[in-house]
């Protein structure tokens, strides 16, 4: 008899007061009827739309574009952070400066090098000088998930290190690096940014012999450096990363030929890694650097728009999820003929992204019970320029990454199939992918998971300071970063489908127990 009343008891608490106090979320939201087809179509209508041009960043149309997504915030009931709906994010344009030189030291001998001829800086380099050993550290990558990394055993702490553009296999369609297909770690900035994380002071980087017979060190086009190029085409910063730079250029034949003997000797090294897909680094002999890059910077700064909804429960309330998308797009053409259309209006990417982040904000607006963790939203700008917005983000955050539990990343969402939505990140965070296959049980979609972290959008910023997070994706289409990416092209639908989908996983993830997201130490 006493069995029975407490299973009775039991029985009668959990209707009172439902599951929640137990992390368990199996209730349908109601708030989700707020999300619909003709909602999204206004939103995306808008964000899309000629007058904005492209939504480039910076520009004032992107301006344009965050006071209507923040107006949009404002009046769905989220509320501003620090008495405010924007983030400034402060980047700028970027000028060579006048003092750029290189030389290079080899026993008692010393060389100099011409700027532009035989060495010419990257957009991403620092306003600095350094000075040091020279160590050869082959393709400079670091890339665990495929077995590889050319700093095994090296030392390059205070170093300047000398590296090869792209990545082993470049031209093998067996190559552990996703083939013919070029990984982001091929790219100049992971190449850099890889060096600094292992201590290098400068960078030294030159076309890889093997495969290009081109070994012009082109670097970046300074219109300082060439009557061709115009001011506009300047670079543009993230002016957070100023105080981590590190100077950074492409050297030409010279140099290879001053460090290694002969261009013959590099590219006999870089066959040998190619063939044996192991490192091949090494300290050069004898060399060492003075490489000095100088910079001048103008502020363009613009805005993250943020949305705040606290948590209703008195513990889990101090953590957040944060469910993000980038408004920004790439601009207009510069050049055009009268009757062309020049505006790349980026319908799919990212105003469809941008309207479901919307579109689920409203969802939780509109909800009977508010969430135990607090919501930020984030429509993020500059993802376009090298996630700009997403990356300023997690180094001046406005709550602690400590204390963010996940991260849901919506990019382009309106094309392809009604039925297909991919989602990058699966194999890494296991967790958040059980929520989302469960709830998308309801919404019906033919997922694809994505064995590789990578979908170079917002998210990545995240992983990176390992916050775990999800990149929801409806595939690559031809009208990509072209003027005919258009919302005539656009499945709102689909939009209200992604946004269901990504509204039920939050709403799960917000809801359960600490059980699931430990606290972190």
């Amino acid at each position: 008899m006493k069995r029975s009343i407490s299973v009775l008891y039991v029985l009668f608490f959990l209707s009172l007061y439902g599951c929640s106090f137990l992390g368990i979320t199996d209730e349908k939201p109601a708030g989700e009827k707020a999300i619909t087809s003709s909602s999204a179509k206004g939103y995306i209508d808008y964000l899309a739309s000629d007058s904005l041009k492209g939504r480039d960043t910076p520009s004032p149309e992107l301006d344009s574009a965050a006071k209507f997504i923040s107006l949009h915030f404002e009046s769905a009931g989220l509320r501003p952070l620090n008495g405010s709906y924007f983030q400034k994010v402060k980047m700028g344009y970027i000028r060579l400066g006048k003092e750029n030189f290189l030389k290079i030291r080899k026993g008692k001998e010393e060389a100099a090098f011409k700027l532009k001829d035989e060495f010419t800086p990257f957009e991403i380099t620092a306003d600095k000088e350094a000075s040091a050993a020279v160590v050869f550290a082959g393709y400079g990558i670091d890339a665990p998930e495929y077995n590889y990394n050319d700093y095994e055993n090296l030392d390059v702490k205070g170093k300047i290190v000398f590296v090869l553009r792209h990545e082993p296999g470049e031209n093998d369609p067996a190559s552990i690096f996703k083939g013919k297909e070029l990984t982001k770690y091929s790219s100049v900035l992971e190449k850099t940014e890889t060096a600094i994380k292992h201590g290098a002071i400068g960078v030294l980087i030159c076309q890889d012999p093997l495969n290009h017979k081109l070994l012009t060190p082109r670097g970046f086009p300074w219109p300082s450096l060439s009557k061709f190029i115009p001011d506009k085409a300047l670079p543009l910063s993230l002016l957070l990363d100023e105080k981590d730079k590190v100077p950074v250029v492409q050297v030409g034949e010279e140099v290879i030929n001053y460090l290694f003997g002969s261009t013959d000797k590099l590219r006999d090294i870089q066959a040998g890694i190619d063939k044996n897909l192991k490192p091949s680094s090494f300290a050069i002999d004898g060399a060492s650097a003075t490489l000095k890059t100088s910079t001048e910077l103008q502020d363009e700064s613009a805005d993250n728009v943020i949305g705040f909804i606290e948590g209703t429960d008195p513990v889990l309330k101090d953590e957040v999820l944060v469910i993000g998308a980038h408004y920004d797009h790439i601009g207009i053409k510069k050049n055009h003929a009268a009757n062309e259309d020049y505006i790349f209006n980026g319908a799919d990417d990212n105003a469809s992204g941008t309207t479901a982040l919307m579109e689920v904000a409203d969802a939780f607006s509109a909800n009977n019970l508010g969430p135990r963790r607090s919501i930020l939203f984030i429509a993020f700008c500059g993802e376009e320029k090298g996630l700009f917005g997403s990356r300023y983000y997690v180094e001046y955050p406005l709550f602690p990454l400590s204390k963010t539990v996940a991260m849901l990343n919506i990019d382009m969402v309106g094309r392809n199939s009604i039925d297909s939505l991919s989602i990058f990140g699966a194999a890494a965070f296991p967790k958040i992918t059980e929520i989302v296959k469960d709830k998308n049980s309801e919404t019906g979609f033919n997922l694809v998971f994505d064995p590789v972290l990578n979908g170079g959008s917002d998210h990545m910023s995240f992983t990176r300071k390992k916050i775990p997070a999800l990149f929801f994706h409806s595939g690559i289409h031809q009208d990509l970063h072209q003027v005919s990416d258009e919302v005539r092209f656009i499945n709102y639908d689909k939009i209200a489908k992604a946004a269901k989908l990504v509204f039920r996983t939050a709403w799960q993830i917000a809801n359960e127990g600490d059980y699931y997201f430990p606290k972190s130490n």
